[in-house]
């Protein structure tokens, strides 16, 4: 099956985007994809913000864009933009970091009024990085998101079930086309 980078740009060390990304990269493993997670607030602070571009961990997370055949980009919402953390990674990747992958926005808040943010902040970004396909994304607000006490989630029925399907329609879109054999 396929690659799949699984990027969190939350700055939080309790973040419900990255173990709500963490959750879904179970899902995504259990149908056969090889899931590598990247928590952004991980790499150097000092590389991401002075644009190191040589810094090993920065070289490293280019990598991992470089051989995922999908990518999830996880970021809570502030402002009504995904995370200033996230942009500080995106902007050190080469200009077509996506180029021919399919990419899975997903963001969280505490407002449905920042479930716009997807499709006017983040999409455009990850359009302009040249992504073959931007599967649908989907907003969760935080209050649908419980930690439980070993740090797993446990997520909302219905927003579960919207996950769950947008995930699998990522995980879909990540199939090999095959045209059928033309008989000779």
């Amino acid at each position: 099956m396929a690659t799949i980078l699984s990027v969190s740009g939350s700055p939080s060390p309790v973040s419900r985007t990255a173990r709500l990304l963490r959750h879904l990269d179970g899902r995504l493993t259990a149908q056969g994809h090889r899931v590598i997670p990247l928590d952004v607030r991980a790499l150097p602070a000092e590389a991401l913000l002075g644009a190191d571009f040589g810094d090993p961990a920065i070289v490293e997370a280019r990598r991992l864009f470089e051989e995922a055949d999908g990518v999830v980009i996880g970021t809570p919402v502030y402002k009504a933009a995904y995370s200033g953390l996230l942009k500080s990674l995106l902007d050190l990747l080469p200009q077509y970091a996506l180029a021919g992958k399919t990419v899975l926005p997903l963001a969280t808040g505490g407002s449905t009024a920042h479930v716009l943010a997807i499709d006017y902040a983040l999409r455009p970004v990850l359009s302009s990085m040249g992504a073959a396909h931007i599967v649908q994304g989907w907003f969760v607000l935080d209050r649908h998101i419980t930690v439980r006490e070993e740090g797993g989630v446990t997520v909302e029925p219905g927003s579960q079930e919207a996950l769950d399907h947008v995930v699998d329609q990522f995980s879909l879109a990540l199939l090999p086309v095959h045209a059928p054999s033309v008989a000779a």
